[in-house]
């Protein structure tokens, strides 16, 4: 019975050449490549929804033009689209693209500073109905005139907008997640099939979905995600994920401003400065989790672009706190007691911006040390010179002095403050010795012995200094100590080896000077000039020079000389002026005068 089955599905599936296909034919459209590539090309390769809206609409006035399918001249009237209007392609790009257009609006009021308030959602949501209902139109259009692949991706992505717009609306979720199941499943068929684009292309559209499917399960109680799995789930990219990544984002906002409640006291150096402003709260609970994850057990495993990103938005958070209470500030009046609570809350939370901003340029020093260890890294990257580590420990110095100076501001300073305003000053005397050491290193790569060789006994001096004053201190510093030693030795060995090859160079100088002048000439050219690359095309040497040393390349004369070729011979024709050639007179035609023209001789 099964097999009979079978056999009578493949009868009908079968192709069947027949009139009916050649009156009605069925169009091909690859709509998820034709989207992917709009999308890139105009705007959401960065995100920017309002210029890929712009898009869409000039491509469906283009459109309209080209169909002749405009709405009246003055006064719109309405034109219908059904199966019937449906005469070629261009017709189902026209629905697609309404859609498309339609989505972008929402997305872009999806993306205000402040979010969208009541009467911006209304309408963020009113757009994505008109999304979802020309993406139900466009479905219905390519199962009746598309071919097979073209209405199943129709019909997937008919299903990630109604899933969007459910998503927006936050209900509904189990008919959500069967929308969002749906179009997953049909993407996962798809990629089994066609060329490695489509099939590259599939695979991302899945793994754009699946974060919207787990969220979906968790808000049903299928499973359990936490908050360190959502925001994992919120760092992944694509324009699917950008309502999904503002819906997690306005989720942990609500979290903070409950956790806010309890958070009424600012710790620092031991000391508690109130918190009155609930948005100065939740901006200083958005930087303290943020933190957590510099310093947590997970904090070495975290790759180093990520741990900059966060640095960037520890830095926004802070930033965000200090404008909230010196708004506070201005609004306090003649109240001292409030003043003085600001102004120390504004003090401290200067402090921590500033250690994570000491914390965050010791990172990328790390890094640039590393690139400089290995000097060109794996992607071909350009070579990193000492000259980026000096200006990376002249903003370190900086960074120091500035956080120095706001820690013993004050009338009455504390002893937490004056030790700490210690350690900054430590912390610069080891940032100087790294500073000098590095300056150093550019000396001795442009070939400047004398120079080179007086900063690294300037900064063995330095870091020595420094290494006894961190040893007398009751916390040490193990890593900066550690790091003290090893630049106490490179120093000592640097300054060795650069007297030594001062003094290697001295003792060549008249030998070198000696081969110089014997080169030179008169004339004024260089008889022992080196040969150029195309001259010595046998021999394997180099013509560009040694990295370090700025030299001119010599691979060929450039304009090239003038060459000798050979031409035709000159005759200077001589006998010419020895030849007597006979008289013409009898030959030429002599002038007859008349009567008159005697009179006046």
């Amino acid at each position: 019975m099964v097999k009979e089955n079978e056999v009578a599905a493949m009868e009908i599936e079968g192709p069947k050449p027949n009139n009916s296909d050649q009156i009605n034919p069925r169009y091909s459209i690859n709509v998820l490549q034709l989207l992917k590539s709009a999308q890139m090309q105009h705007g959401l390769r960065h995100g920017d929804y309002a210029r890929y809206r712009r898009y869409c609409t000039a491509r469906l006035r283009r459109l309209y033009k080209s169909l002749k399918f405009t709405h009246g001249r003055g006064k719109y009237t309405r034109r219908a689209m059904n199966e019937s209007t449906v005469t070629e392609v261009r017709y189902l790009h026209l629905v697609l693209y309404t859609a498309e257009r339609a989505w972008s609006h929402a997305m872009e009021k999806r993306q205000l500073l402040d979010g969208p308030n009541a009467k911006q959602r209304i309408y963020l949501i009113g757009r994505l109905r008109k999304a979802v209902k020309w993406a139900d139109l466009f479905s219905r259009l390519c199962a009746a005139k598309g071919d097979s692949r073209t209405s199943l991706e129709a019909e997937a992505y008919a299903s990630c907008m109604n899933g969007l717009l459910l998503f927006e609306q936050d209900r509904n979720w189990d008919t959500a997640l069967k929308n969002f199941i749906s179009a997953r499943a049909v993407y996962e068929e798809l990629g089994k099939y066609g060329d490695l684009e489509n099939q590259v292309l599939c695979r991302e559209r899945v793994e754009e979905l699946e974060p919207s499917v787990r969220y979906c399960r968790h808000k049903i109680g299928e499973s359990n995600l936490k908050t360190s799995e959502l925001l994992q789930i919120g760092e992944m990219e694509g324009p699917a994920l950008d309502l999904f990544k503002a819906k997690l984002e306005a989720a942990m906002a609500e979290a903070r401003s409950q956790q806010a409640a309890s958070l009424t006291e600012f710790h620092w150096l031991g000391h508690r400065f109130p918190i009155s402003n609930a948005k100065t709260r939740v901006s200083i609970l958005k930087a303290q989790e943020l933190e957590k994850d510099l310093h947590g057990p997970a904090a070495d495993s975290l790759p180093v672009e990520k741990k900059l990103a966060v640095f960037d938005k520890i830095y926004t958070a802070y930033q965000e706190a200090r404008s909230f209470i010196r708004s506070d500030l201005a609004s306090a009046g003649n109240a001292d007691s409030v003043k003085d609570d600001l102004n120390g809350l504004d003090k401290a939370v200067g402090a921590v911006l500033g250690q994570r901003t000491i914390e965050r340029n010791q990172l990328l020093v790390s890094i640039a040390k590393s690139k400089l260890a290995r000097h060109r890294d794996d992607k071909n990257e350009k070579v990193t010179k000492p000259e980026e580590l000096v200006r990376l420990y002249d903003l370190l110095l900086q960074n120091t002095g500035d956080l120095s100076d706001l820690v013993s501001s004050g009338r009455d300073r504390k002893p937490e403050e004056v030790a700490f305003s210690e350690d900054c000053v430590l912390h610069s005397m080891a940032f100087r010795a790294q500073r000098c050491f590095y300056l150093a290193k550019s000396y001795s790569s442009a070939g400047k012995r004398t120079e080179a060789f007086a900063l690294y006994c300037h900064a063995r001096s330095l870091a020595e200094n420094a290494l006894k004053k961190f040893q007398t201190m009751m916390d040490t510093d193990e890593a900066m100590t550690k790091e003290l030693k090893t630049l106490y030795n490179e120093c000592r060995a640097n300054s060795c080896i650069e007297h030594a090859t001062g003094i290697m160079e001295d003792e060549k100088a008249p030998e070198n000077l000696s081969k110089k002048i014997s080169t030179i000439s008169l004339s004024g050219v260089d008889k022992k000039a080196e040969k150029f690359l195309v001259e010595k095309l046998d021999v394997y040497e180099s013509a560009v020079g040694e990295p370090n040393v700025k030299s001119v390349p010599r691979i060929g004369v450039f304009p090239p000389a003038f060459q000798s070729i050979p031409r035709n011979p000159i005759v200077l024709d001589l006998a010419y002026n020895c030849i007597d050639f006979p008289s013409l007179e009898n030959r030429m035609k002599k002038d007859k005068k008349g009567f008159i023209s005697r009179l006046w001789r």
